[in-house]
């Protein structure tokens, strides 16, 4: 198995600043570059911005400001947009980056072009403005697109084409395999019923007219290069295609997974594929679809105006909420809708009531009844105070695992049934149940507070107590083990507060010592909320 690991997000499109949906997938590719930085993998995590096309164009021409200037500016915001979410991205590509990228779009389109592959043609079609792209009357509802409500303009153009029709059957033939996997299962199908009705050939420039700002054609400057070749290469133009230093390529390519919105789903699984066949480059290993952050039941937007300013919920609730909400209260793969109110009940609820309350009963409590540490108690005592039974277990599974008593130590539960759930769902990307299999735990650690009541059973019986304080830490400790890719801070503030290391394995994880610290998450109404 490799140890490389090369993941990406889309590239985010400036002709406005980044909205929550953006904010959702960079946390996303987050979670799954810092998890497989955790076990031990050379990890290249790639984002950055889309900047060419007519709507940047538009969009700077609109606001009065040089198209360069515009392009700067909203490139700059993304960047800043992952400072504050605590992204971890290695690089950060831009479309309009001369020296970097467009090397490699150049020697893209040639080796598309040496192939056969590439051919002029006089083409009429619809052009959906906000989509960037051709779109047929199947896309249309009233008339107009159904994503972002207004009708597409009948452009009739001499434009050159790329044969995608002649991949259909490889890309096919990549999917069913395996060779290419498509995440959830659902865009999957889809991609093999857009298959089956057969791929058509695509416009692969505009007029340069129409379109003066992007990558120009190689050896014909009146035509631009669309999106498809300039857009998608920066998946390999980051990492040096077309460069003369291809090191990072070497190393790096096939991606591992590209991870997009379900709206861009055709465009990575079939032209870009296609690309790499034509080019003959390794396919991406997986692409995964993500669902929309909604606002009011609709895709939120830049075209509909209908965004959540994600640095205006930071500047209220903090970073590693909004992680946290992204990453856990929305699906993974479905759409999921996020409004300020879900946000600040989700946080007092699961963050201040929830994992910040915890880690102050207990560590508050082992300052109180242990004088600040506590050591893994002997079997027999730590059975006299069992953590729950039958977490995790259905009654012929604990049968089967041959277990007859009610004992059960935090640890031992934790490794056998809490982690493998936990990283059941990592593997299988699905973040919002990984993400569950962690607050089930805090759930099972509030519920054993509330059964030993250990600010009670220190006055009759303060070995018991000790045993009950060790379960806690070791459980909270081990809850912020799984939660340091989700909420790096918050995890790195828990491991300090009992004295541990990141890198600690669990099977030292002994004992703890807790110093003195501030509540992690304080409760807020709703008057506080809207300062």
């Amino acid at each position: 198995m490799s140890k490389n690991f090369y993941i990406t997000t889309a590239i985010a499109y400036v002709n406005a600043p980044p909205h929550m949906g953006f904010a959702k997938e960079a946390a996303m590719a987050d979670v799954i570059a810092r998890y497989n930085k955790l076990l031990g993998k050379e990890v290249y995590f790639l984002t950055g911005t889309d900047e060419h096309g007519a709507k940047i164009a538009r969009s700077a021409e609109k606001e009065g400001v040089p198209v360069r200037d515009f392009v700067d500016g909203n490139s700059l915001k993304v960047r800043d947009l992952l400072r504050t979410l605590n992204i971890s991205n290695n690089d950060f590509i831009r479309t309009s980056d001369e020296a970097r990228h467009w090397p490699a779009a150049v020697l893209i389109w040639k080796k598309l072009a040496e192939r056969g592959d590439i051919y002029k043609k006089s083409y009429q079609g619809l052009y959906c403005v906000g989509h960037e792209a051709f779109i047929t009357e199947k896309d249309l509802i009233d008339g107009k697109c159904a994503d972002h409500g207004q009708a597409p303009e009948v452009i009739e153009e001499e434009n050159y084409f790329f044969r995608l029709s002649k991949y259909t059957d490889k890309i096919k033939s990549a999917v069913e395999s395996g060779e290419m996997e498509i995440v959830p299962v659902s865009r999957k199908n889809e991609i093999l019923a857009l298959l089956a009705e057969g791929l058509e050939d695509v416009s692969f420039s505009r007029p340069s007219r129409d379109i003066s700002w992007g990558v120009p054609v190689p050896e014909d400057p009146e035509q631009t290069m669309y999106v498809w070749c300039d857009a998608l290469t920066n998946y390999i133009s980051a990492l040096g295609f077309g460069s003369g230093h291809d090191e990072l390529f070497q190393n790096f390519w096939p991606a591992d997974i590209h991870l997009i919105g379900k709206d861009i789903l055709r465009f990575h699984a079939a032209i870009w594929p296609a690309m790499l066949l034509s080019a003959g480059l390794p396919l991406p290993k997986k692409i995964v679809a993500h669902g929309f952050i909604t606002s009011g039941g609709q895709k939120m937007s830049k075209t509909l105006g209908n965004v959540v300013d994600p640095f205006a919920m930071v500047g209220k609730y903090g970073a590693e909420a909004v992680r946290y909400f992204l990453l856990r209260e929305t699906s993974t793969f479905e759409d999921g809708d996020f409004t300020e109110d879900k946000l600040r009940d989700a946080y007092n609820a699961n963050l201040a009531n929830g994992l910040g309350n915890l880690v102050s009963r207990t560590s508050k409590m082992i300052k109180l009844y242990a004088d600040g540490a506590v050591s893994r108690p002997d079997e027999d005592l730590i059975s006299s105070v069992p953590f729950k039974k039958n977490i995790g277990l259905q009654p012929d599974s604990a049968k089967e695992e041959g277990f007859e008593t009610e004992y059960f130590s935090a640890d031992y539960v934790i490794e056998k049934f809490i982690l493998p759930e936990y990283e059941r769902a990592m593997n299988e990307l699905n973040l919002q149940k990984a993400g569950d299999a962690i607050w089930r735990l805090v759930g099972e650690l509030d519920h054993y507070v509330q059964n030993y009541e250990p600010f009670k059973l220190v006055k009759t019986d303060r070995e018991k107590t000790l045993a009950v304080l060790w379960n806690l830490a070791y459980g909270v400790s081990s809850a912020a083990r799984m939660l340091l890719p989700f909420m790096p801070e918050t995890a790195t503030k828990i491991f300090d507060i009992f004295g541990i290391t990141p890198n600690m394995p669990l099977e030292k994880m002994k004992s703890f010592t807790v110093k003195d610290h501030v509540g992690l998450f304080p409760r807020l109404d709703k008057e506080a909320a809207s300062k």
